[in-house]
């Protein structure tokens, strides 16, 4: 694709960045990722329009009718501030039959749903933890099945929502108050599932029925205190002083080239399964006696330059402009309501 497009980039409405972004932390902006996409798509010649969205889809409808795109740009992560949202939002794309970058409705709905997805894979025969649901209702009640420690954690919400180190718990106590934590702060279900100790693993891909993975990541804390679990917490994940006192990082995983084809292949096995198209990141851990076990997966993961998504691509040969290339040509090539 070679073409000058005229893409219509769909944002949060307060991330939409400003037009004068001199005197701004760029590092720090909340618009960021909106920042880096709208500006490597207008250096890479095409006619970009961002568009801010809140709950008036007649905006939409109007943007298109004027501007009149070759391509939707998705950066919602979700709709009305409800983050299972995001599947009816993209289904409302698809109706419009313009070309959308991301994932579609199917595979977001399947992803979201921690337990769903899971359910699906341990079908397959993927290494899962063992878990169990808890919604506000329900009786707080450890089933015998699940041994401690456990990890607790938002059933719906991705972006480490909800995660700190608290979420490994101990004893029956514990998990109870974490769970009214989740229940309370932001009013989704909780899912408690093993904890595996060992290392953390993601797996980025691009693709619909053609799938390409990107080198394997891995967390680690340089700095990690004696009491600090490898988890990717919310600090961790978006505090720069926390990232900077235990020195945060994200790097290539030093694994034997069999280990590396192995959780590339399963993470390709995942994509397929959860029916996802576009892009996304396949988060594994690796335990102590070198099984792999799936954690979960996140279509549309975070776009930003220098992040781990386009870090781990450009480790792969690919550019942070050839990826935006390579998720526009996916989406004009996806057939519609597959």
């Amino acid at each position: 694709m070679k073409k000058k497009l005229r893409v219509l980039a769909l944002l949060h409405e307060e991330l939409v960045p400003p037009e004068d972004t001199s005197g701004h932390d760029l590092r720090n902006a909340e618009w960021k990722m909106e920042f880096d996409v709208i500006e490597s798509l207008e250096c890479m010649g095409h006619e970009v329009r961002p568009l801010g969205l809140n709950t008036n889809l007649s905006i939409l409808q109007e943007a298109i009718r004027e501007f009149r795109p070759h391509v939707l740009f998705n950066l919602l992560e979700d709709f009305h501030n409800i983050a299972t949202f995001d599947q009816h939002w993209v289904s409302h794309l698809e109706l419009l039959r313009i070309p959308y970058t991301g994932c579609n409705p199917k595979g977001l709905m399947l992803a979201r749903d921690k337990a769903l997805s899971k359910k699906i894979l341990a079908y397959h025969g993927v290494n899962i933890p063992d878990f169990a649901v808890f919604r506000t209702e329900d009786r707080l009640r450890k089933p015998e099945r699940l041994k401690f420690p456990l990890f607790v954690k938002s059933l719906t919400h991705d972006g480490s929502m909800g995660i700190s180190q608290a979420s490994v718990v101990s004893n029956e106590r514990q998990m109870a108050q974490r769970v009214r934590f989740i229940h309370r702060s932001i009013s989704s279900p909780a899912i408690v599932e093993e904890f595996i100790d060992g290392r953390e693993l993601y797996v980025g891909i691009l693709g619909n029925e053609r799938l390409w993975t990107f080198p394997v990541w891995e967390l680690h804390f340089d700095r990690k205190p004696t009491t600090t679990r490898l988890i990717a917490t919310d600090r961790a994940k978006w505090s720069n002083k926390y990232q900077d006192k235990v020195k945060v990082r994200t790097r290539e995983a030093r694994l034997s080239e069999r280990e590396l084809r192995r959780v590339q292949k399963l993470a390709k096995l995942v994509y397929r399964l959860l029916g996802m198209s576009g892009y996304a990141r396949i988060d594994f851990r690796l335990d102590h006696d070198r099984k792999v076990v799936f954690l979960e997966a996140n279509p549309n993961p975070q776009l930003s330059y220098g992040e781990d998504f386009a870090e781990s691509a450009e480790k792969g040969g690919l550019s942070y402009e050839g990826l935006l290339r390579r998720i526009l040509n996916l989406a004009l090539q996806r057939k519609h309501g597959v």
